[in-house]
């Protein structure tokens, strides 16, 4: 390990707990938009909205207009209104994942650069950062809707790599998606560690996680 220099992180669900902010935000939702509803009632329906939300992997503007579609509206919201709520109010409920600040302050302390890697579109991206306080740990932040290259390609790692200033084999990606993360580093050529959260690993995939854990805090007995 002493020829690693950076470390590269993704976000959601890996330094923001997606889970936690993404509930927050459907309890909100359903009570300012759907506030006719019964609690009971109103609780099936966040439950509902999270399965559909797929951890976040769902084409946004799909995942709108079956919203609009489906939901027990009281009166009829477009896609384009659950949108606009979505961008106005999603960032203000955003939650550190356990052992965050300590892992980033610890890996700074100790030398290493950081870099931050995340799809997503910029003013979400960047406003989930901000609130959580995240941005000054960050040598880089990558984010795809501003890159215009998104994860898994091999590109949006490279240039982060570039904008760091290290080599693939000198960082290490931390990350919780087999795919996107793992699989996608990997492929840029460099070592992984796998945060397992809400994915199965796919026996299918041509690369493997260096290392696998399941809390944050045990990156430190690995570097």
């Amino acid at each position: 390990m002493n020829k690693v220099q950076a470390l590269l992180f993704d976000l959601d669900n890996t330094l923001m707990d997606r889970d936690s902010t993404f509930r927050s935000f459907s309890e909100q939702f359903v009570r300012d938009l759907l506030g006719h509803l019964q609690p009971e009632e109103a609780q099936r329906v966040v439950e509902d909205i999270i399965v559909r939300d797929a951890d976040g992997y769902r084409d946004k503007d799909g995942f709108f207009a079956e919203l609009s579609e489906v939901l027990p509206w009281e009166k009829a919201v477009s896609a384009a209104d659950i949108r606009t709520y979505y961008d106005e109010t999603y960032t203000g409920h955003g939650a550190l994942m356990k052992y965050a600040e300590d892992i980033l302050n610890y890996c700074r302390e100790q030398g290493y650069i950081l870099g931050l890697v995340t799809n997503g579109k910029k003013q979400i991206q960047y406003g989930k950062i901000d609130l959580l306080g995240l941005r000054g740990f960050f040598k880089t932040i990558v984010i795809s809707g501003e890159a215009g290259i998104s994860k898994p390609d091999p590109a949006i790692y490279r240039l982060a790599l570039e904008r760091l200033g290290t080599t693939a084999e000198q960082t290490l990606f931390i990350g919780d998606h087999p795919v996107n993360d793992i699989w996608g580093a990997g492929k840029a050529g460099m070592e992984t560690i796998w945060l397992k959260r809400n994915h199965e690993w796919d026996d299918k995939l041509d690369v493997h996680p260096w290392k696998t854990i399941h809390e944050l805090d045990e990156l430190k007995g690995i570097l």
